[in-house]
C-alpha cells in the first residue's frame, strides 16, 4: 500500500514565498527539482529568518511547509507548480483592472 502524503498550503503562505521571493533563481538551467535545490531553499530560508525572525508569516511558512518532515524533493516541485498556478491566478484577477485603467486613459 503506498502512503500519500499531503501539505495544506494557504494563499498566506503563497503570498510569504512571493514576498521574500523564494523561488526566484533557486532552480538551475536544468529545471529539476533535487535534493540540493530543497536544501538551497532551505539555506536561504535560514538567512531570511536570521534577519527576519519576527516575521510570523514567514515563521509558519517554515514550521508548516518549507521544513515540516513531509518536505521532499517532490513535494517541493509540487509547490513551486502551485505557486506558478496562484501566481497566473492573480495576473488574471488584475486583467479587468488594467484593461480598465488603460480605456481611462
Amino acid at each position: 500500500m503506498k502512503a500519500s502524503r499531503t501539505l495544506d498550503i494557504s494563499d498566506k503562505q503563497l503570498q510569504t514565498i512571493e514576498k521574500y521571493s523564494l523561488f526566484n533563481e533557486l532552480l538551475d538551467s536544468n529545471g529539476i527539482v533535487d535534493e540540493s535545490v530543497l536544501e538551497k531553499l532551505r539555506l536561504n530560508v535560514r538567512s531570511l529568518l536570521e534577519s527576519n525572525s519576527s516575521d510570523p508569516d514567514l515563521l509558519d511558512l517554515c514550521q508548516n511547509v518549507i521544513f515540516h518532515n513531509n518536505m521532499k524533493c517532490f513535494g517541493l516541485h509540487q509547490l513551486i507548480l502551485l505557486y506558478i498556478d496562484w501566481e497566473k491566478a492573480q495576473l488574471d484577477a488584475l486583467k479587468p483592472t488594467l484593461k480598465e485603467g488603460i480605456a481611462e486613459e
